[in-house]
């Protein structure tokens, strides 16, 4: 079998329709934009394949015939059967409706003739579990679908393709394409960190989450609880630790339930994340005799690395946390617990002469070495509860336990020392959402990186990655683009083979996966629109989206230098109603280096490129007229006046590499450093355009 891409004329429709992001009513129509282009029979007979799928299956090979989608459809589990596998059935089928009008609530039945026969070998875990099979077979032929799976969570896997593939029939209804996939993902550890910690994010928040995780098959809601701004997760032995610590704003454990029940329904673990023993104030503001330093504490308001660290040396600090862990042990049913082991820096173990006098009489030269003593002794504490310990690369260290799985967030380098070592690990350094890093970055990045070495022993420690969105700067109502739907990106990367890393298809297919998202009821399209329109004051801000459209947030070091923030900072400004990695960079890019390079595509995308140069220009003086009447957009007012700077280069630029003529002398140089001024950051957030505006003022230049 062959693992296929669509062809170009797929790829080029799909790329504009990333730019073109407008209202909610694109959401459910995603399917038309993408597959018409293709699809003009009114036969199913006739209906080509147009690959959307995110992520890429394993194995992936076109077959004859097709699947009508309509009020015929049928549905029938004729294997293993459970709750779990009707309730993942029935929320297929609710998503069929909206996307194709099938009826609701279809009767599954036992009909071996039906229209998608589900065929599962057996329940698998009844909790979600590292060692879960997730494989599946689906096969699509001429008015019938088989989906086989060994476990009930290969089946939803299998089902969210089949999801993907539903395209238009000529214009005249829905059809899945005739296919047959083998399909099984590359790693068996795929993640989404969340930090509520920072700030508190509802469990509506989390839910939907869960939903879009689901959608890209990750497997690890990793749920960051306790932080020096806040404990998150309601403990009964010890009720002053959200009681003090939290403001109000904490899971209660029934809450915490439902998260972990609404997450194994969808085939995705739990794992809890409790700090320590650093970034632990808010324990001792309730608990203060657990700490370093006598206190009082208070919940910090600031971010970054606080001093408070619990006390390693005292036997009464083990027994809290045996007490604690055994609760949380029973709460939380996944086999893995993170107790964090970061960013402890020991300024109070240093400064607290009786700790001082225990490292002496113990032999332990440095507060590190310390660090170390108390993750083994937390390990054993673990270990009595049946549970394995994560725990942050400052973990990793010649002696750690082979049972214990480093997280890699400072570099490879920790994740591949830890594989030489013979332990476990995960790999989040390439996917820090916070960083705003490009999605094409992060979908290269490899959690197997060149250059490391490894062997195939070592290799096979390597668990797979997550990607981590730290809560310093996100609400709930900024937070989902901040997620999506770079992260379904990251999510291929830990699902499809390594040889599937061409990124201008990844972005292609990323364009409908977002809408996809967005139509589950995920936010990270009509969050930023309806953050704009706040800013604006009007429903009329035409003149901001476009501004907004090239523009993407500074990242996380650079917003805390400039903006000072804490966690009572509002998130209300342009920074906040802004996407990371906006559709218009890569749409640009695609224009820009077909204009200069494709002579078959030289006259549409000069036509393109026109185009949208000319909004620019006609958008800057709207967005400058909306800033001086939002005190908001004070800080960001000068980008509204570059905007139309950039639109007239690319509009002088277009016009001489097209009619062949030099331009005025001075105009290259000139254009050249209204560009590199325009990288200064200003109102935080910066311009993704100006490397294809770059190209074009150079091949200018070179014309000549």
């Amino acid at each position: 079998m062959n693992l296929l891409t669509d062809g170009k004329r797929g790829s080029e429709q799909a790329a504009r329709v990333a730019g073109r992001f407008v209202r909610w009513a694109i959401v459910l129509s995603a399917v038309f934009l993408v597959t018409n282009i293709a699809a003009q029979a009114q036969s199913c007979s006739n209906v080509p394949f147009v690959n959307t799928l995110m992520p890429q299956p394993a194995q992936l090979a076109t077959a004859p015939g097709c699947l009508n989608i309509d009020s015929t459809f049928s549905v029938a589990s004729v294997g293993y059967r459970d709750s779990r596998l009707d309730g993942a059935t029935e929320r297929m089928l609710d998503r069929l409706s909206h996307i194709a009008g099938v009826p609701h609530h279809l009767a599954i039945s036992k009909d071996a003739a039906a229209s998608l026969v589900i065929d599962v070998k057996g329940q698998g875990s009844a909790v979600p579990t590292l060692e879960d099979d997730e494989s599946y077979v689906l096969s699509v032929t001429n008015d019938h679908a088989r989906l086989e799976a060994n476990t009930v969570v290969g089946a939803m896997r299998g089902m969210e393709t089949f999801l993907q593939l539903v395209q238009v029939r000529g214009g005249s209804g829905f059809a899945v394409p005739g296919v047959v996939i083998h399909d099984q993902p590359r790693f068996r550890w795929r993640g989404l960190m969340i930090d509520t910690g920072r700030h508190f994010e509802p469990v509506a928040v989390i839910e939907r989450t869960l939903d879009g995780m689901a959608a890209v098959k990750l497997n690890v809601f990793h749920w960051h609880l306790t932080e020096d701004q806040g404990f998150r997760i309601e403990s009964r032995e010890f009720p002053k630790l959200q009681g003090m610590g939290s403001d109000g704003l904490y899971y209660t454990q029934e809450q915490a339930r439902e998260v972990i029940a609404y997450a194994a329904a969808r085939g995705i673990r739990v794992v809890p994340e409790f700090d320590m023993p650093g970034h632990t104030t808010s324990w001792l503001v309730g608990y203060p005799e657990m700490g370093s330093a006598p206190g009082p504490y208070e919940v910090q308001r600031t971010f970054g690395v606080h001093d408070a660290a619990f006390d390693p040396t005292r036997e009464s600090t083990y027994k809290f946390l045996d007490e604690f862990i055994g609760e949380m042990a029973e709460l939380f049913p996944d086999a893995y617990m993170h107790l964090g082991g970061d960013e402890s820096n020991g300024k109070q173990w240093r400064a607290n002469p009786e700790i001082q006098r225990f490292m002496k009489e113990h032999n332990i030269a440095t507060t590190q070495a310390l660090q170390t003593y108390f993750s083994q002794r937390v390990e054993k504490l673990l270990e009595k509860h049946h549970k394995h310990m994560v725990g942050w690369d400052e973990v990793l260290q010649p002696n750690l336990p082979k049972d214990v799985v480093v997280q890699s967030w400072r570099g490879t380098h920790y994740l591949a020392d830890a594989a030489r070592q013979g332990n476990q690990g995960i790999l989040s350094a390439p996917y820090y959402l916070d960083h705003m890093t490009s999605t094409a970055q992060m979908y290269l990045a490899d959690p197997l990186p060149d250059g490391e070495q490894l062997t195939q022993e070592q290799a096979s420690l390597v668990l797979g990655g997550e990607a981590c969105m730290w809560g310093e700067h996100v609400v709930p109502r900024t937070i989902d683009s901040r997620i999506w739907p770079r992260t379904a990106a990251i999510a291929e990367r830990f699902w499809s083979p390594a040889s599937v890393n061409n990124v201008d298809d990844m972005y292609r297919r990323l364009a409908v996966m977002s809408l996809r998202l967005e139509a589950m009821g995920l936010t990270h399209i009509s969050g930023p629109q309806a953050g704009l329109r706040q800013l604006a004051g009007s429903e009329d801000d035409g003149a901001l989206r476009t501004l907004a459209s090239v523009l993407q947030p500074v990242d996380f070091g650079e917003r805390y230098r400039e903006q000072r923030t804490s966690q009572l900072t509002p998130m209300n400004l342009l920074v906040d109603s802004v996407r990371p990695d906006p559709p218009m960079r890569h749409e640009l890019e695609t224009l820009v280096d077909g204009f200069l390079a494709d002579s078959p595509r030289h006259e549409k995308n000069r036509a393109e490129l026109t185009a949208i140069f000319h909004q620019w220009v006609a958008a800057g003086p709207g967005a400058e007229a909306i800033a001086d009447r939002s005190p908001l957009l004070a800080d960001a007012r000068p980008r509204a006046g570059e905007l139309s700077a950039l639109g007239r280069i690319g509009l002088d630029a277009v016009s001489y590499l097209s009619a062949g003529k030099r331009p005025p002398a001075g105009w290259a140089a000139k254009s050249s450093g209204a560009l590199t001024s325009d990288k200064k950051r200003e109102g935080l957030v910066d311009f993704v355009v100006l490397g294809p505006l770059q190209k074009l003022v150079d091949a200018v230049g070179k014309a000549r």
